[in-house]
């Protein structure tokens, strides 16, 4: 995902912070992104349903609740500590799951 790579980069090669909008901003634009571009490399008209929008969207909102929450009440320096990393991890391995199984 490049919002790890962001993360990577702006931790490790230019040594600043990442923000919660940098990744937020980034994932929006990641999902726009793929959205239009399936739409211009299709033949045909895309036949959508609403369920891929209603499961990513509210798997979203959930993540990033979760994810400010750990921000604005995790620890007084304001960093993600490993547990909660490994939160948002398990998370992701959920909705993987949940996208394998419907």
């Amino acid at each position: 995902a490049p919002e790890f790579f962001t993360s990577l980069i702006g931790v490790f090669i230019t040594k600043t912070e990442v923000g919660f909008s940098t990744i937020v901003g980034s994932a929006v634009f990641n999902v726009l992104f793929v959205i239009a571009a399936c739409a211009l490399v299709s033949k045909t008209a895309l036949q959508l349903t609403s369920w891929p929008l209603i499961r990513d969207s509210s798997y979203y909102c959930l993540t990033l609740l979760v994810l400010a929450l750990f921000y604005q009440y995790g620890s007084d320096d304001k960093r993600i500590h490993w547990w909660e990393a490994l939160i948002m991890l398990l998370l992701y391995a959920g909705y993987v799951l949940v996208m394998k199984v419907w």
